[in-house]
């Protein structure tokens, strides 16, 4: 049996300019379905990466002839390229098995089965478990029925099998599948924030211990997993020594705090792993509880947090169920910018209330916080938050589009501004942030290496000055 995993033609975020990372995803379920079976074939084609188009991606298809295609699926905004992989499959053969997950098609699998008869199957939750079993039901003819966690049509109907299980430990899964991208490996990069040097994706827990309404991972993933300090720091270190990886981004969306942090920092200290270099995503309240560890964290190598702040007003942070403090915002990147860590924040626009004024005095605050580097995002009611069943039930939503659900666009009006007067604010808040001359220079004269470098990597590009006249 022939599987093959796809990683589909996308463009990157401008904002994050010339920008490659390995396809995480698809590499943890290749690696899973290559070490519980033997006879299966397992390709995976990174378009990224080869630079293939949606022609090249159909000859890809033929030639590798594959029973079984499963496109990557990590935002829903890239949903309907994921529609469009399998939609190429099926014209190639309808033949060909369709399978899609993550936390789009998860929460979407009932709408989706009912408009898209293109996709055969879609694993809801936890991948590597339910496809490694339907794989096997379907190379052995065994009732799909049996498969936890799997949704498909059958006869016109929908079918939601029960779900499944999660996986309680998940250090005995295996490293991500790299080999299979192994000529690939030196394309990976992220030029802003670390040049050429060889760039890959950790992934050291799923899920968060918080519940935030506008986030979907703690819902996804029902909780919060981590891995072992010793176990992430295997990989790490695999991925440095076999590959020359000096960069790494934590996938998650909170690393965590106190002595599991402190422990993997020991571990790769004592690794002495030269150059290394990683981002990790923290809440300001864990960075100020935890300030004492931030010089072990620096020196093992984090060179660059990113916190989201959101919110200058505490009522709106108590509404998002974020559970911190607008007054830790400027404590948290100041003790960052202390210990020469790069700082990034990120800010929420477009909340129900929000007007001019509100948003005005959100721009005052990030001014007055001044992290190394600003994110604003406009409030989007993802499938699968709190959040979307809110803003659905009551008929907020205004555009359907999942290609418009990216952060940028407006989706939705508050009870004081238009959808079209949000986007106007979003751009005003990065004229108001990257539109400040003094904080240009001071970005590009900056003695913390990282920082100077990303100025000059953003001016360079124009992007500040696109920041600075947004759009």
């Amino acid at each position: 049996m022939n599987v093959l995993f796809i990683e589909p033609p996308k463009d990157p975020w401008f904002l994050m300019g010339e920008y490659k990372p390995p396809p995480l995803g698809i590499l943890e379920l290749a690696a899973y379905i290559e070490a519980k079976n033997e006879n299966i074939h397992i390709k995976v084609l990174d378009c990224q990466a080869e630079k293939v188009g949606w022609k090249e991606l159909e000859k890809h298809i033929e030639s590798f002839q594959p029973d079984i295609v499963v496109p990557s699926s990590l935002a829903t905004c890239n949903a309907y390229l994921v529609l469009r992989t399998v939609e190429t499959a099926k014209k190639i053969s309808p033949d060909i098995i369709t399978v899609v997950g993550g936390q789009h098609f998860t929460a979407t699998a009932h709408e989706t089965l009912k408009s898209y008869p293109e996709i055969d199957f879609i694993i809801r939750g936890e991948g590597e478990e339910t496809l490694n079993q339907l794989i096997q039901s379907i190379e052995k003819n065994m009732p799909i029925s049996k498969v936890r966690g799997l949704s498909f049509k059958h006869n016109g109907k929908i079918i939601h099998n029960p779900p499944r299980p999660l996986i309680q430990n998940l250090d005995e899964l295996p490293f991500p599948g790299y080999h299979f991208v192994a000529d690939h490996m030196k394309k990976y990069h992220f030029k802003m924030m670390a040049g050429n040097a060889g760039y890959a994706l950790i992934e050291a827990s799923r899920g968060c211990d918080h519940q935030c309404t506008f986030c979907s991972q703690w819902k996804h993933w029902r909780g919060w997993r981590t891995k072992s300090p010793q176990r992430i720091a295997d990989e790490i270190e695999y991925l440095y020594n076999e590959y020359g990886s000096t960069f790494l981004w934590f996938t998650d969306d909170n690393l965590g705090s106190g002595d599991r942090i402190e422990r993997l920092c020991d571990e790769l200290i004592k690794r002495d792993l030269d150059d290394l270099k990683w981002f990790v995503q923290a809440r300001s309240d864990d960075i100020i509880k935890n300030r004492h560890i931030l010089p072990k964290m620096r020196k093992a190598g984090n060179y660059w947090i990113m916190a989201g702040l959101e919110r200058h007003d505490d009522p709106t942070l108590k509404g998002f169920n974020k559970n911190i403090r607008s007054s830790d915002a400027k404590v948290s990147m100041d003790l960052l910018k202390e210990n020469d860590i790069f700082a990034q924040a990120t800010f929420i626009i477009g909340e129900r209330r929000d007007s001019h004024e509100s948003i005005e005095k959100l721009r005052e605050f990030a001014n007055m916080v001044d992290p190394d580097l600003a994110i604003f995002m406009v409030l989007t009611p993802f499938p699968g938050t709190k959040l979307y069943d809110t803003a659905k039930a009551n008929g907020w939503i205004e555009d359907t589009n999942w290609a418009n659900y990216d952060m940028i666009h407006a989706v939705m009006p508050t009870e004081n501004l238009s959808r079209e007067e949000v986007q106007e604010e979003l751009y005003e808040c990065y004229r108001s942030f990257y539109g400040n001359v003094k904080r240009r220079l001071k970005g590009l004269f900056s003695l913390n290496t990282l920082k100077g470098r990303v100025y000059r990597y953003m001016a360079g590009r124009g992007l500040l000055q696109a920041l600075g006249d947004l759009f």
